[in-house]
């Protein structure tokens, strides 16, 4: 195999992945690819199958006329580059279409959940450099804080994405390389989609402005702040047992603690309570309740659960959650 080529390089980066992250099992032990057919994860598939035995899981959304046939194609695709194993996984995806996402995000749930029921060992993900700068863009337009701009983990068991580091434009050269049919989602062309008018409109602008290496600049800026996040993370986690009261939080508590930090803990203590969706902006409301403390209502955040909505608010010096019908 040709190092320097692009099936060479990829199988380099999965390899380097493998020895850095899944080092227990150097002998091949068993993991999974998430397929879809497109040429990101064929070429992962393609990849993969040489190193270890590898199951593709191929998740059938239903949201496209034809999508069994899709999914059959990329099945038969998986055995003939020899995975050991590859079955098709078929989903209901419930959301109204929309230009915010909602499609997106309800298929991506559906799309995780099927595949950590299914997986047999760690799941690869075929995001590439470009996937990750379209997320920094995305996080940056909602104003979601650090830890969305610090976009996605390489490694965030069981999901592995050993292509973070190489740019979209390997992955089709690889599939030409090795003589395959890639599927081309129409929905990677439906400008209805936020993320796919920032691959085809915005960062093609921001590349020409500012004079091209715009998505390895992103790309490395989710890298610092993952790490500046990682800390904070563990600082969060050291202060947590300090400041509960039960389910509730202690407000007198929280303030001693270094802003970052204190922010942190909250959002820790509201996804534990069943948030979802949470925004800087609801977060740092939150915080008003412990240093700005007069008296104010609570903040509204989204609920796990259907038909109801979670309220953050302070009483007796503590901060506590309660649920509330969704009018």
């Amino acid at each position: 195999m040709d190092r320097q080529g692009p099936v060479g390089q990829l199988r380099a980066a999965v390899e380097a992945f493998a020895a850095t992250h899944l080092p227990s099992d150097p002998g091949g032990g068993r993991w999974c690819v998430a397929l879809s057919g497109g040429p990101d994860s064929l070429a992962l598939t393609a990849v993969a199958a040489q190193l270890r035995p590898t199951a593709a899981l191929i998740v059938d959304h239903g949201l496209q006329p034809g999508s069994a046939a899709v999914a059959e194609t990329a099945r038969k695709q998986a055995v003939a580059l020899g995975c050991v194993d590859a079955q098709v996984l078929c989903v209901q995806v419930d959301a109204p279409f929309g230009p915010q996402g909602g499609l997106e995000a309800a298929a991506r749930a559906a799309r995780y959940a099927a595949l950590g029921t299914h997986r047999d060992g760690p799941v690869l993900l075929g995001h590439t450099l470009d996937d990750q700068a379209e997320t920094v863009l995305l996080g940056l337009g909602r104003g979601s804080g650090g830890r969305s701009l610090a976009g996605m983990r390489a490694h965030d068991p069981p999901w592995c994405r050993p292509l973070l580091g190489v740019r979209r434009s390997l992955t089709h050269a690889a599939c030409r390389a090795l003589g395959l049919t890639a599927w081309q989602d129409p929905h990677n062309a439906d400008r209805r989609f936020t993320r796919t008018r920032l691959r085809l409109e915005v960062l093609p602008l921001l590349e020409d402005v500012l004079g091209g290496g715009v998505a390895e600049a992103l790309a490395r800026t989710a890298t610092a702040l993952r790490e500046d996040t990682a800390l904070i993370d563990a600082l969060a986690a050291q202060a947590m047992p300090g400041v509960r009261t039960g389910p509730d939080l202690n407000a007198r508590a929280l303030a001693g603690l270094p802003a970052p930090v204190r922010r942190r803990v909250i959002r820790g203590w509201l996804l534990d309570g069943g948030a979802i969706g949470l925004s800087d902006k609801q977060i740092r409301g939150i915080d008003t309740l412990v240093t700005a403390w007069r008296g104010q209502g609570g903040v509204a955040i989204g609920s796990a659960l259907r038909g109801q909505r979670l309220i953050a608010g302070r009483r007796d010096g503590v901060l506590t959650m309660w649920r509330e019908p969704v009018r």
